[in-house]
């Protein structure tokens, strides 16, 4: 059985989808089956991964984007389709992806609406609710996917708290940043809330036609993006280091104290939930979309000289650490 994974923070321009894009590749490296879910309505993943013209595909009336496969809940005239998603490199043959779309954002209205009825036991309000992760399950059941890993845009509404309430463990990439740090507490707090909310759905609902998500995803971490390296211990500049502690207090206090006491968080021996510390990659960001792979497959075809070379080669290992901690949390 797939596990999920979710991207998540509250606060934009944290590098998630970057990151998530990257890990991606290196998991399917390994001969994992791995399939993203860009569940963020600015589609950036989704942006980063497909050409044009196979976007505007599963955008079609008969394509395959997230909000096609859910498009006939959200106007009530049906349920989730099977349309299966995407292998579009070659080189990572286990590699898949179920494309964004803008117009997923409509969806926010319906699943809002319906939240209280489905809380109530109300069959149609279930399907709604229901109705990502069930095709999410659909999708990863078809490739035969290892590992999900969901992108979800910056927010707390109902689309995240949907999705979420798939996934069985949930990663935030972070800026050593006051923004990153002061959103820690509305997210620890939203999450105990959905908790709560979700058992009320599944204390409601006493049909076995349709599957409702657990609702109960696993904090496993935090990731530090975009920092300035310097040679020195932390490999991080004096201010940048500064958030850095600041950002593991709040996290302990904000999130891991408040979801431990849902058993909604993973026990690392050494209490630390820092995965690890993604550098700023400047120029080499831009290279990566515009060839559509990541940083460290990128090379002089793609536009790279001199010793942007080496540095994409390399930047392989600031990832590699991260894979391995997924790879050894998870049991496949």
């Amino acid at each position: 059985m797939a596990r999920t994974i979710s991207i998540f923070n509250n606060k934009g321009g944290v590098g998630k989808t970057t990151y998530m894009f990257h890990v991606a590749h290196l998991l399917a490296s390994t001969s994992l089956t791995v399939l993203m879910v860009d569940c963020d309505g600015q589609a950036n993943l989704t942006a980063h991964t497909l050409r044009n013209a196979a976007i505007r595909k599963s955008w079609s009336p008969d394509g395959n984007s997230i909000w096609k496969n859910i498009e006939q809940v959200a106007k009530g005239v049906g349920d989730v389709g099977q349309r299966s998603p995407i292998q579009f490199n070659p080189r990572y043959p286990t590699l898949y992806i179920v494309p964004g779309d803008l117009r997923l954002t409509d969806f926010e209205d319906r699943l809002g609406d319906t939240w209280s009825a489905a809380k109530g036991g109300s069959e149609a309000a279930v399907r709604v609710q229901s109705a990502i992760h069930r095709y999410i399950k659909w999708a990863a059941n078809k490739i035969k996917a290892d590992v999900v890993l969901v992108d979800l845009g910056p927010s707390l509404g109902a689309i995240n708290r949907a999705v979420l309430a798939s996934s069985d463990y949930f990663i935030i990439p972070m800026a050593p940043d006051l923004f990153s740090i002061e959103g820690t507490r509305n997210l620890g707090e939203k999450l105990v809330l959905w908790h709560r909310e979700w058992a009320q759905c599944h204390q409601a609902w006493n049909g076995n036609d349709v599957e409702l998500p657990d609702g109960t995803p696993k904090f496993l971490g935090y990731v530090i993006q975009s920092h300035n390296i310097r040679n020195n211990s932390e490999k991080m500049t004096r201010g940048w280091n500064m958030f850095g502690r600041i950002i593991e207090q709040n996290v302990q206090s904000n999130i891991v104290d408040k979801l431990t006491t849902i058993d909604q968080v993973v026990d690392w021996a050494d209490g630390s939930y820092n995965l690890g510390m993604i550098p700023n990659l400047h120029s080499l960001i831009p290279y990566s979309q515009a060839a559509r792979k990541p940083v460290f497959d990128c090379s002089y075809g793609d536009g790279l000289q001199g010793a942007h070379v080496t540095r994409a080669a390399e930047s392989r290992d600031h990832f590699s650490g991260i894979v391995d901690i997924i790879r050894q949390t998870l049991v496949w």
